[in-house]
């Protein structure tokens, strides 16, 4: 495992997996911690912002994924992903993203990093379309023997780009370099990551479905969410490392 990545993504290189984001939403509720609690390994603290969780919704477009020194793989190197995100932080560690669901609509994407990378994947049927600057956007969950979760909505970005600065609510929500997942054993494994600052927009949205936070048995408040968008963003990846929680 390389060193800890820069969070202002300087090079390393150590990375294992170099990936492109592209026509991304924020969209994040605040919810109270001890309503996740039961859903988050006991070793990882659920990270707050003003005694606040927030659980966020982001649906984007995945391309130009590969391994280092390897062949692309075909039907893996584009797609439709949305996960469903809280932010959490072993003590000691560095602020993380905690997955409660990851859909795509690529099958062997799916089924890699499910077991390679312990994230809970789903197979989803799930389109993207534009239209000018906004964002048409539908994912349904068709994952065997799995909760169904729907997405529908449009979205665009409102204003100029923006880099969120330390201490605002902005700047936590997205500039995390690291995610921790857990295998049935619930041991915890930390994957790093390095990119630029978010390249960050002001976003509205007219979401019609979303059923993703319920499938996994959260419950978002009735209120309208804190949206950003993101046009593009290159990351570099590292395989996860097993960690030591106490």
């Amino acid at each position: 495992m390389a060193s800890e990545p820069s969070v202002h993504g300087a090079a390393n290189n150590g990375w294992v997996m170099r990936q492109t984001w592209s026509k991304l939403l924020f969209a994040h509720w605040p919810v109270k911690p001890e309503a996740l609690r039961p859903l988050i390994p006991p070793a990882l603290a659920i990270d707050t912002f003003d005694g606040m969780a927030w659980v966020g919704v982001v649906p984007f477009y995945m391309s130009g994924v590969r391994f280092r020194s390897a062949p692309p793989i075909p039907t893996t190197t584009e797609f439709c992903e949305l996960n469903v995100r809280t932010y959490v932080m072993p003590k000691g560690g560095k602020p993380g993203v905690w997955f409660f669901s990851l859909d795509a609509s690529s099958v062997l994407a799916v089924a890699g990093a499910r077991m390679v990378f312990h994230l809970p994947y789903y197979k989803a049927s799930m389109r993207l379309t534009t239209t000018n600057h906004e964002v048409y956007y539908f994912s349904h969950r068709n994952h065997l023997n799995a909760p169904i979760g729907e997405f529908e909505g449009h979205y665009q970005p409102v204003g100029d780009v923006f880099h969120s600065q330390s201490g605002t609510l902005e700047y936590w929500l997205t500039e995390r370099y690291c995610l921790y997942a857990a295998d049935r054993r619930q041991t915890i494994y930390q994957g790093d990551i390095v990119h630029a600052p978010w390249p960050l927009q002001p976003a509205e949205a007219d979401i019609g479905v979303n059923t993703m936070a319920q499938a996994s048995t959260i419950s978002l408040p009735d209120t309208a969410p804190l949206l950003h968008y993101a046009e593009h963003l290159d990351v570099q990846a590292w395989f996860l490392r097993r960690i030591a929680v106490s």
